[in-house]
């Protein structure tokens, strides 16, 4: 794998929104992964579960609480905190939006086979703290996404105003519909591998379909912004910044000494060994 992404990556990101990346994770990696995830769906699945953390839906089949989202992944699992490091992502994610990054957002999307939830078309969020470097998430595909159960994306729809957001969705059927009526024109299927990685702002408009087939599709997402946005704009209070500064560092330095042979993204340096890499955005939001 190359060290970073290409100048015409980089351009079609900037231009349509999202990107694909193929192979990133190598089976190593990937097997960590979902072992990891095995055991959060676990969790997730075996009873009764009242963790914040852990957030279900309406099972298509049975009607019955269907585990959709796990928050805070990095916290839960030494094998995300490894996925953090990834040196090809970092210096990817600096080439679309600066060296002051910082990881805010991680979780896990989960589709369960024959009840998985409808992600009805959206944008991750509105504007208000968009500065001049674009804000976005890397997903990372630990199961194949195929046309009826991945992401479709509208590419170049992070361009337009909120108004025109608003009344596109106005437009879109509500609830669960087949893969043929839930997409429009102009939409394109993010078709992916175990292993695949796929950058979207979080201002392009995407959403995906209820799993009504027997396989799992379980995807990881790490949201990135620029420390300089996030100090003026937030939404997180100036405080939050150096905390998950901190969770980088150690994670970039756990993950070199897990793969030795591997170019780190960063060469070690002193840091505070975080207290918990699970820093509540409640807890750190602007008023």
């Amino acid at each position: 794998m190359s060290r970073v992404i290409t100048d015409e990556q980089a351009q079609f990101f900037h231009d349509n929104g999202y990107l694909i990346l193929r192979g990133v994770l190598d089976e190593r990696e990937l097997s960590a992964l979902r072992r990891a995830t095995d055991e959060l769906i676990g969790q997730g699945t075996s009873g009764a579960n009242d963790d914040p953390d852990f957030a279900y839906g309406k099972g298509l089949a049975t009607g019955a609480p269907v585990l959709k989202r796990v928050e805070y992944v990095i916290d839960k699992k030494d094998a995300c905190k490894a996925l953090l490091g990834h040196p090809f992502i970092l210096r990817s994610v600096e080439k679309l939006m600066g060296p002051d990054l910082i990881p805010t957002w991680d979780s896990m999307v989960i589709k369960m086979p024959g009840e998985g939830i409808v992600v009805p078309w959206h944008r991750d969020a509105g504007t208000e703290c968009v500065g001049d470097v674009p804000i976005f998430n890397v997903d990372f595909y630990l199961d194949e996404a195929d046309r009826n159960t991945c992401v479709w994306v509208i590419p170049g729809s992070h361009l337009w105003e909120p108004d025109r957001i608003k009344d596109w969705i106005a437009a879109r059927p509500a609830g669960d519909v087949p893969v043929d009526e839930f997409v429009p024109d102009g939409a394109v299927p993010a078709m992916m591998q175990p292993g695949d990685v796929m950058f979207h702002n979080i201002l392009v408009l995407h959403g995906s379909p209820s799993n009504r087939g027997d396989k799992l599709r379980r995807v990881i997402y790490y949201e990135f912004r620029a420390a300089h946005v996030e100090k003026a704009l937030g939404p997180h209070i100036p405080e939050y910044i150096p905390l998950k500064q901190n969770v980088l560092n150690a994670c970039i330095q756990r993950r070199a000494k897990l793969l030795p042979d591997e170019e780190p993204y960063l060469a070690p340096a002193p840091h505070d060994q975080p207290s918990t890499y699970r820093y509540a955005h409640g807890d750190y939001w602007r008023k």
